[in-house]
């Protein structure tokens, strides 16, 4: 049996409205759908910390739901639906099949910023028989989100402070999501299901220079604080592993990033007339590490039956 997914939709049209509750009629979505603004958002407050995906309609209502939901500091697993046109009219589904349409509009890559986080998912009208998978999609891509990602603009009001504790809500609720979905999925879920194309082997140079550079950072960031009684310690090497996992790292890839930066810790002890010997106590730091991805990748084979 799948386990139920709760899934919090905002949609203006009645017509999409009734394709979406059709297309995720099974035991297993619980769904949860608003043509409401101020409904929608009370039942995001209320139910925040069960819910494992959003459906949102792209019309000029969304924007001030969008910088309402930041506000509050909800950020979740996000697929968006372009907005209603002449030449874009909702499909209903009968029997399981989208009905034809004449036209559709089409997100182009690289077209369009992110309205939530750079996780979200859009989705094409004409491909919401793909539902299912986008919102495996989507709260994949949300788990492999570096607490350091790009978010979107704050108000013009807010301060460092207000981005910092944006960030810090990004991976608690990271947290929550992850461990919620390896209780209730095991280890067929699609907590494990990765897309090959987010693998660092498969992406263009550029992006895999970025990518690596965020994977040194978030590790720099680890190993600074693992000794300490910080307890978001536990949290930084999940999301660190959820990162390195999704992505397919090696392990020798992380061993690498370890000596590298134990290299320049050297460096700079030797410069500072300090003992470099303390640098030998990092070596449980990439144990942990390494025993938390390992345990990763042993669980995403799946079980004899």
């Amino acid at each position: 049996m799948h386990p139920q997914l709760s899934i919090g939709i905002f949609v203006r049209s009645p017509v999409l409205a009734q394709s979406l509750s059709q297309v995720l009629n099974s035991d297993r979505y619980l769904l949860s759908i608003s043509n409401s603004a101020a409904e929608f958002l009370e039942f995001i407050e209320q139910k925040q910390q069960h819910i494992d995906c959003l459906v949102l309609q792209d019309d000029d209502s969304l924007p001030p739901v969008i910088n309402q939901l930041y506000e509050q500091g909800t950020l979740l697993p996000l697929i968006i639906l372009p907005q209603e046109s002449k030449d874009n009219v909702p499909v209903v589904v009968t029997n399981g099949q989208p009905q034809p349409i004449q036209k559709t509009l089409h997100y182009t890559p690289g077209e369009m910023q992110y309205l939530f986080h750079a996780a979200e998912v859009r989705l094409d009208i004409s491909q919401i028989s793909d539902l299912e998978h986008s919102i495996e999609q989507a709260i994949t891509q949300f788990l492999a989100l570096s607490p350091n990602c790009n978010l979107p603009n704050l108000p013009a009001n807010a301060d460092h402070k207000s981005e910092q504790t944006h960030r810090n809500s990004l991976t608690k609720q990271q947290y929550r999501l992850s461990e919620k979905l390896k209780e209730r999925l095991g280890y067929l879920g699609v907590y494990y299901k990765r897309n090959p194309q987010f693998f660092f082997r498969y992406l263009p140079n550029h992006e895999k220079d970025k990518l690596l550079e965020q994977i040194k950072n978030d590790y720099r960031q680890i190993v600074l604080i693992y000794f300490s009684q910080d307890a978001t310690i536990n949290q930084l090497i999940d999301n660190f592993v959820n990162e390195a996992f999704f992505a397919d790292i090696s392990v020798s890839k992380i061993v690498e990033i370890h000596m590298d930066l134990m290299d320049d810790f050297s460096q700079q002890l030797k410069l500072e007339g300090r003992n470099e010997e303390i640098l030998m106590d990092y070596r449980l730091t990439l144990i942990d590490v390494i025993a938390h991805l390992g345990e990763m990748y042993r669980r995403s084979i799946p079980r004899e039956l």
